[in-house]
């Protein structure tokens, strides 16, 4: 038996709309238990703390439990895979990282498509890395580093804190902007990173702003250049990378992410929640002091810039022939 198309749309639309009001109803009264926000790093990182502390707020402003859950591993791919597969329903968010616009050009066999299986919902913080020496190298600026290596070929290598990461393909980027050749020492993670920079082990780096800028401020670390493409308040001294190659910017980003098809009404509270805290001066001084900035942003010019930073990264990571470990 064959319904005409009239018939069907009038047994249909009535479930249609059910559904439709269902999803509002859900919507407003969202949320009505605990919501679990998944990080790919290990506790205690700059990620970590940040979700915790938006964690926090929420729950305050919302009335339920927001709860942070550690998946690392797989640069976080891990992590993001768990979010990418959950209901969406506004219970399962991602701590989304710029790293998440790396990956993909890394690891073209992922079980999950970033652009496509993921819904940017709010952003957190915007942070730099820096270009840095060990003090015992004479080189006091970015053309003297240049001249350096051009005068000296294969005697200097550069550090980052992992294969793949926003450090390497910063490095990456200075390099093939310079028209210089360094040999790339990966290490896993910031901390045996600077603590092998501390020592001479590696003579220059790209590293987290964060991780440096005691070490910088006390003279035992010589800050070059930050990558941002403005000076900041925690260095005013230091210049950017820009003043000496025009148009080269790299920054990193924490955000709140969560599945594709999540309603929107839901992404949009959760979207004015998070920036209503990012604007609380408490949350704001917090940021500050792990040398980051707040980042106020909506869900379509988050979806916007990751994008544009998949398109830019896979260029690096092609041109300069990065593989993921």
């Amino acid at each position: 038996m064959q319904l005409s198309r009239r018939k069907f749309l009038h047994l249909t639309t009535p479930a249609a709309a059910l559904s439709a009001i269902s999803g509002i109803a859900t919507a407003k009264t969202y949320p009505m238990r605990p919501v679990h926000i998944v990080v790919g790093f290990a506790a205690g990182g700059p990620t970590d703390i940040l979700a915790r502390l938006i964690a926090q707020w929420l729950s305050e402003r919302l009335g339920q439990s927001f709860v942070v859950e550690d998946r690392p591993g797989a640069a976080t791919n891990i992590a993001t895979e768990e979010v990418a597969r959950a209901l969406p329903d506004g219970y399962t968010l991602l701590a989304a990282v710029s790293t998440n616009t790396i990956n993909p050009a890394l690891y073209p066999n992922l079980n999950f498509n970033f652009i496509h299986d993921i819904a940017m919902v709010a952003g957190l913080t915007r942070s730099a890395e820096v270009l840095e020496v060990n003090p015992a190298l004479p080189i006091t600026s970015v053309y003297e580093l240049i001249a350096y290596v051009r005068a000296n070929p294969g005697k200097l290598s550069l550090g980052s804190f992992g294969t793949g990461t926003i450090s390497h393909v910063a490095g990456v980027m200075f390099t093939k902007e310079a028209g210089i050749e360094m040999v790339h020492v990966p290490y896993r993670g910031f901390a045996p990173l600077v603590v092998d920079l501390l020592a001479g082990q590696v003579p220059v780096a790209f590293d987290n702003i964060q991780s440096s800028i005691g070490y910088i401020k006390a003279g035992k670390l010589r800050a070059l250049a930050v990558t941002s493409a403005t000076r900041l308040p925690w260095l005013p001294d230091v210049p950017t990378l820009g003043d000496f190659l025009p148009g080269y910017e790299v920054t990193g980003w924490i955000g709140v992410a969560a599945p594709k098809r999540t309603p929107v009404t839901i992404i949009d509270r959760l979207n004015k929640e998070i920036n209503t805290g990012l604007a609380d001066p408490r949350i704001a001084a917090r940021v500050a002091d792990m040398a980051s900035t707040v980042f106020i942003a909506s869900p379509a010019d988050l979806d916007e810039l990751v994008v544009e930073q998949t398109a830019k990264w896979n260029k690096v990571v092609q041109e300069g022939r990065i593989k993921a470990e």
